[in-house]
């Protein structure tokens, strides 16, 4: 175990070169290095030297005495100046600070003079504003956190949990889980096609990770959530290796909860289960081998890690079963030359390439089976690729240091081959009370879509990238300026329904009641067909910022960034292009008692955040879907219909040509942007204790996402004198199906409101659409402190109080768990937004962490981590009224708003009186709504019907390193060790199907728990 020091405070004289690192501490928060900087006698030579590589530097203080080491790799360094050498922790993105003056006040007290890799987790850092935490693979491998980046970032403050349905991902300070940015060695690795994903790497490899979830400077942008930063390991003068395997097996967990369905008709019967998990097991093994070392002593070193894996996860569902095994290795090689001590290249690859190979099983008149029967299919999903990044730093002067960096990423998303059956017909066969997707037919259920078939390759996504940096120290100014440039491209085969059809089959009184079952079988067909293609995106940036010492105790800020997005649709035409933006940065640091035990920041910005590639695939390419009810005449041998007369016409969204690029978008439009304020302030109770708080405020000024209406369009040319129908109407050219647009602003777009084949922009006020101006602002007060290693034990936590409101969540929706960045269902039409004002579903409004380890002799440790939370806002859900509903109202057959699924605020009330869907008469013909066949609607509001209940997580690790064997590690760690599984989210949908018109009495049933408890057990050998 790393020992830990304490780190100390700093005299005045220090603390003004302490002030003179940037204040913009999001510089280095998004980078890979480090600084040290601080005061010694005017004129002085001052030298380090990296205690592990033997790189080192001189320079010469100023006449004030201060010095200034930028642009460092995290590490142990030497710091030396006039006969005197202190040792000094380098971490990411932060500034490390050693003083060769004597305390002014005679105490070590306020002076720091060590910061070493451990002692309190983040010391107060009189150099930095930024909102950061910082772990290392020590601290990382002593605390019970589960081995992925997202669950450490969970234990800084201002983080919560998002929903599962977005895998395991991280909400910062009320933005949603696709808005945060995912760095390795300072390379961007977000997966830009929707932001919910990013570069994996063996988690073993990393040397130190920092969380950052507000207030960094004009260097980086593109996210408005938060940022993490991975530091990877590399060598060293000593050739060092090891080992490691990591087990969570199967007996060690408990089992989860089944929720049972409340509808009278299924209490008692083989289909009472509403959510069935009990039987669901896994069982995960991972092991590394990894060494590093000099292959040439002080010039050139090597790391090499190899992970390998087993891991098995069993589900059963309530018709078939499933067995996902992932046995692909994954890798990571670092390469590290110092030319000179002054020219330093370095080079990095991963490859994170995954296969799921999933078995499916399909027991026959064995539903909730416990273990797997029945016929087996497989199948394979790919994710995954690699990354290499190279790096060149430069010390030109003793006050002029530039970097350059390059970096290629690729990544296969979502890739399954396509298995036997894809030229049947997608067919379930419903035909029961239960509505049960019950599939028939030669079709493979685990390809309910098909890929197209003229389209080479697996879906890829490509990212291209280069960053030019300079820094320059002129007197009390520190300038840093630079340029980025990042080219990303999206492949993307269309995809279409197996066999090119879907046939579901129903009992007519099961679907529109019961006065309806005389209607007898009937099936529903569907077809949808979207565009192949490759897309690309251009993000480019430049910025310039000063930190200006303007006092020996108060250090100004400002900052501009400059950038700019591309978009383009699969024939390399653009329909997305942003003017200059421009994003500020502005603040201050105040240090109150002149001995950085007092710190008082704060500072202001605006943020903006890319358009994803999903914008284009699913905006630009041609996306073609219609569905028919027919009635059903019988079934063939092989599973097909017998189709009958048509029971509900067609209904066509879409059409087979991909929309002119310049209706697409908006030419007005803004990319999404946030302004954040921070003001805070830390300080140091005693030589153990440190204590802070911020007051965070976030508001999105300008949201962008598509809509689809078009009445609005047709009102606004009939009040221009363009007298003919022209937004869909099949003449001249025609509106796309959607376009993006800033909600609640007016929108100037590419028209044809002539109907003569002729576009010309026009602009249309916002409120002919109807839809609210996009909101969403984050208000917290965040209290954290530490305790630093002292007597055995440390402890760190923190309890935040925050509020995230608004009309939408951002660029997902959690309700839908749809990840379509920038393309969401929330603004399709305007009654989508009909209630949605409230709190968001990333809202917490409290939420209490605690961390720590204690030490009982030299060779045993416990360590715990606790977790206390409220819980979310509940929703009601339902489906919106095809009548009385603004400017988007539908036809009787349904429209574009009877495609949608119950995800709106409407929900069924008796005693309402906005009326719903027409249902067929006795004659297979639309009837007429009336009090008695008509879904009668009240509209909620986004969160009214409460919250979740409180949950409780508590963690603990045992950790022995015996004396008898040195760098043996032998660890347990037991996850949610009171097995505690409350209700996590309950099922929001009140009505199961828009023609149902009753209440489903599953709403507001449970849905989700807490996890169950599990062991993991680790071995550790390192020599």
């Amino acid at each position: 175990m790393a020992s830990k020091h304490l780190s100390k405070g700093l005299k005045r004289s220090a603390l003004t070169v302490a002030l003179g690192l940037c204040f913009a501490a999001g510089v280095q928060a998004q980078s890979s290095v480090g600084s040290i900087n601080g005061d010694a006698t005017a004129g002085s030579t001052v030298r380090i030297e990296n205690i592990d590589t033997g790189v080192s530097r001189e320079i010469t203080s100023d006449s004030s005495g201060r010095f200034t080491f930028p642009q460092l790799s995290p590490g142990r360094y030497k710091v030396t100046s006039n006969g005197v050498t202190k040792d000094v922790q380098v971490k990411v993105g932060t500034g490390s600070t050693v003083s060769f003056s004597a305390p002014a006040n005679g105490t070590e007290f306020g002076a720091v003079t060590v910061v070493g890799s451990g002692g309190a987790f983040n010391p107060i850092d009189v150099s930095s504003v930024e909102s950061t935490s910082v772990f290392t693979a020590e601290q990382i491998d002593e605390l019970p956190v589960s081995r992925d980046v997202t669950n450490v970032a969970l234990l800084a403050p201002g983080t919560v949990r998002g929903d599962t349905g977005f895998g395991n991902l991280a909400s910062f300070g009320g933005a949603s889980v696709a808005e945060n940015g995912y760095y390795i060695n300072g390379f961007d690795v977000t997966n830009i096609r929707n932001f919910v994903s990013f570069a994996d790497m063996p988690f073993d490899a990393i040397a130190e990770q920092q969380v950052k979830t507000g207030g960094y400077g004009a260097e980086y942008g593109r996210s408005l959530g938060g940022v993490i930063s991975i530091v990877t390991k590399r060598g060293t003068n000593e050739w060092k290796a090891g080992a490691s395997v990591y087990w969570a097996p199967e007996w060690g967990q408990e089992s989860g909860k089944d929720v049972y369905s409340r509808d009278p008709d299924l209490i008692g019967t083989v289909d009472d289960r509403f959510v069935y998990r009990s039987s669901n097991t896994s069982d995960e093994l991972l092991y590394n081998i990894y060494g590093g070392g000099p292959l040439i002593k002080d010039k050139l070193f090597f790391f090499g890690l190899v992970q390998g894996q087993d891991n098995n996860v069993d589900r059963y569902n309530a018709v078939d079963s499933t067995n996902v095994n992932h046995n692909d290795p994954s890798g990571l090689i670092k390469l590290d030359w110092n030319i000179t001590d002054d020219h330093i290249i370095e080079v990095t690859g991963i490859w994170n390439k995954d296969v799921a190979e999933t078995t499916t099983y399909r027991p026959v008149g064995v539903p909730y089976a416990t273990q797997h029967l029945g016929a087996s299919s497989v199948s394979t999903l790919e994710n995954g690729g690699e990354v290499y990044i190279g790096k060149y730093t430069g010390y030109l002067t003793d006050n002029f240091t530039i970097a350059a960096q390059y970096g290629y990423l690729r990544n296969v998303n979502n890739f399954q081959e396509e298995l036997p059956g894809g030229n049947c017909p997608a067919i379930y066969d419903s035909r029961d009370a239960n509505l049960t997707l019950r599939p028939i037919g030669c079709w493979n259920p685990d390809q309910f879509q098909v890929r197209d078939a003229a389209f080479d390759g697996p879906d890829e996504d490509f990212r291209r990238a280069w960053r030019l940096d300079a820094e320059w120290q002129l007197a009390s100014h520190k300038l840093r300026f630079g340029v980025d440039h990042e080219a990303f491209e999206s492949t993307h085969a269309g995809l279409q329904y197996s066999g090119g059809q879907y046939f579901r089959y129903f009992r007519a009184g099961d679907v529109f009641g019961p006065d309806y079952a005389f209607l007898g079988d009937i099936v529903r067909r569907r077809t949808n067909f979207t565009q192949s293609g490759a897309y690309e995106v251009t993000n480019q940036a430049a910025y310039i910022e000063d930190s200006w010492q303007a006092t020996d105790n108060l250090l100004l800020y400002g900052g501009l960034r400059a950038e700019t997005f591309e978009n383009k649709n699969a024939d390399g035409a653009t329909f997305i292009k942003s003017d200059t933006l421009f994003a500020p940065r502005v603040g201050f640091s105040w240090d109150v008692n002149g001995d950085s035990t007092f710190k008082v920041f704060g500072n202001a910005g605006r943020y903006y955040i890319p358009v994803s590639s999903n914008t284009s695939i699913r905006g630009s390419g041609f996306e073609y879907s219609d569905e028919t009810w027919f009635f059903l005449d019988g079934v063939n041998p092989d599973g097909t219909p017998i189709i009958g007369d048509v029971l509900i016409p067609t209904a066509v969204n879409g059409s087979f040509v991909a929309p002119d690029p310049r209706t697409l978008a908006a030419t007005n439009l803004d990319p999404m942007y946030q302004d954040e304020y921070i003001l805070g302030m830390q300080m140091q109770l005693n030589t153990n204790w440190q204590l802070g708080m911020r007051a965070i405020h976030r508001d999105v000024k300008a949201g962008m996402d598509d809509t689809c209406t078009h009445n609005g369009f047709d009102q606004w040319a009939a009040d221009n004198g363009f007298v003919d129908g022209f937004s869909q109407d099949g003449v001249g050219i025609d509106m796309p199906t959607c376009y993006t647009v800033n909600p609640g602003k007016d929108v100037t777009i590419a028209l044809d409101p002539t109907n003569t084949n002729t576009l010309a922009e026009y602009t249309v006020p916002a409120r002919y659409l109807g839809l609210p101006e996009y909101q969403r602002t984050y208000n917290a007060v965040e209290f954290f402190w530490e305790r630093a290693k002292s007597d055995n034990w440390y402890l760190q936590g923190s309890y935040t109080f925050a509020k995230s409101k608004g009309n939408v969540e951002g660029y997902v929706n959690s309700t839908l768990e749809q990840d379509d960045a920038g393309a969401t269902q929330d603004f399709d039409f305007a009654a989508f937004e009909d209630g949605s004002y409230g709190y968001l579903p990333n809202d917490r409004r409290h939420t209490l962490k605690l961390f720590g380890a204690y030490d009982i002799t030299d060779e045993w440790s416990v360590s715990a981590n606790m977790l206390v939370q409220s819980g979310r806002p509940v929703n009601c859900n339902g489906f919106i009224p095809l009548v009385d509903v603004g400017i988007d109202p539908s036809s009787p057959d349904g429209g574009s708003l009877g495609n949608y699924s119950g995800s709106s605020f409407y929900c069924l009330d008796p005693n309402g009186s906005i009326g719903g869907r027409p249902l067929p008469g006795p004659d297979g013909i639309s009837g007429t709504a009336d009090d008695t066949t008509s879904a009668r609607y009240r509209l909620h509001n986004r969160g009214d019907e409460g919250r979740t209940p409180w949950t409780h997580t508590f963690d603990v690790g045992l950790t022995y390193q015996p004396q008898w064997l040195e760098g043996l590690t032998l660890q347990m760690k037991v996850f949610n060790v009171l097995n505690s599984q409350t209700v996590t989210e309950y099922n929001e949908s009140s009505q199961s199907q828009r023609t149902n018109l009753v209440t489903d009495p599953d709403y507001l049933n449970d849905f989700n728990y807490q996890a169950p408890r599990y062991v993991r057990f680790t071995a550790r050998y390192e020599f």
